[in-house]
């Protein structure tokens, strides 16, 4: 009888061995596979200033400018000026089409040395669509676009540490109201909010100068799903930015700063279909918070897969006697999650009274949507109108 019970055990071990085996197998052969995330209101991903987008599209632990609300709210509270207002303008996938832009105008006050306010409108106009009924004519046309206003508040906690939070309106109307399958569709509508935290360090020295080490974390995005229909809710791209940066003061004209950062969508990964009795993954119809927890191992494939999902960016910025800038950068997305990969090149130039700053976007593969992507930036410094010396006494 012993022995009856040894040998069913070994064949319920073996059994259990190769059912595993063949698991691990299973989900090794989903690595390469395409299988990107899903969610709405994508043009929140996009960067829309010139200098961020010169550099890679890193722009978390950064020095503060104008722009810091779509990187990190945070930066505000380190800004060296009392009040400035920018706007950007770019023209989107001009390979394809000749009226899709993206516009940013964005604000920022301080309110004392350690409070700043600001506020910003990105606007993404999707240009003209013609509609057609079911026997091809003519059916209307609509003007699709989304939009996003923030406010944030920052504040410095120590000389060091700043800490800020920005609320968002997210409107997205892409379809007119059409009915699409007999189902009627609206505008989406949304609120969302980003928390967020940045360290500065101007005082690390290293051969006989101070340079600068900065930090910066931002979960932007967090907010209720959107929905074009009764039907479907869509998550927002609630993001997790985390990166570093360094500024090597060379002398006292030239400077040279290195940053990286790093970025992790915190919404939920599809789970995928072996066939018609096995799946991998988890259920992605689930609340949001629930996603943003669940988005760190979630991925059908594993722990490789859910590497795969983390983009990062690298960029680089030479300033000459704080007037004149150069910038580069590389932006990185899998190829299973989207296969964004480009370089990024930019200047800028700093006045009295106004910054104006330029990119360029070159994409790794030939044919690409976002080849010659460029973008433009006009930034206004109110402070600087303060100390313009007078006419009178020149």
């Amino acid at each position: 009888m012993m022995k009856k019970v040894c040998a069913l055990g070994l064949l319920i071990s073996l059994f259990s061995l190769t059912v595993l085996g063949q698991d691990v197998i299973d989900r090794k052969d989903l690595v390469g596979s395409n299988n990107p995330l899903e969610y709405s209101a994508s043009f929140l991903t996009i960067a829309p200033d010139s200098r961020a987008g010169a550099m890679g599209d890193v722009g978390v632990a950064t020095s503060p400018d104008i722009n810091s609300m779509r990187w990190n709210p945070a930066k505000y509270a380190f800004i060296e000026s009392d009040m400035g207002i920018a706007v950007s303008y770019t023209p989107w996938l001009r390979n394809l089409v000749n009226d899709i832009n993206l516009g940013y105008l964005t604000f920022f006050k301080r309110l004392d040395k350690k409070q700043t306010i600001a506020a910003s409108l990105l606007f993404f106009n999707l240009g003209e669509i013609q509609f057609t009924n079911e026997e091809g004519l003519y059916d209307g046309q609509h003007s699709p676009y989304e939009m996003s206003i923030d406010a944030a508040y920052s504040r410095a906690f120590s000389e060091k540490i700043s800490g800020g939070i920005a609320f968002r309106y997210i409107r997205s109307d892409i379809t007119g109201g059409a009915v699409v399958e007999g189902t009627e569709t609206s505008a989406g509508n949304a609120v969302a909010a980003d928390v967020s935290m940045y360290y500065l360090n101007d005082k690390v020295k290293l051969a006989d100068n101070y340079h600068t080490f900065s930090f910066g974390i931002n979960i932007s995005n967090i907010g209720n799903k959107i929905s074009y229909t009764e039907v479907q809710k869509d998550f927002l791209p609630t993001n997790l930015r985390i990166g570093g940066a360094f500024k090597y003061n060379i002398d006292d004209y030239n400077s040279l700063t290195l940053a990286l950062d790093l970025n992790k969508l915190l919404v939920p990964s599809p789970p995928q279909e072996i066939n018609d009795s096995t799946f991998f993954g988890y259920n992605s119809d689930v609340s949001v918070a629930e996603g943003m927890i669940q988005s760190f191992y979630d991925a059908p494939a594993g722990w490789e897969e859910e590497l795969h999902e983390i983009k990062y960016s690298v960029g680089a910025e030479y300033w000459y006697a704080n007037q004149f800038a150069v910038r580069g950068g590389y932006f990185h997305e899998h190829e299973t999650k989207g296969n964004r990969k480009y370089f990024t090149v930019g200047a800028g130039l700093k006045l009295n009274v106004f910054t104006i700053d330029f990119s360029y976007l070159i994409p790794l593969k030939q044919n690409n949507p976002l080849a010659n992507t460029v973008r433009f930036t006009l930034g206004f410094d109110f402070q600087s109108f303060k100390i313009q010396p007078d006419e009178n006494e020149l």
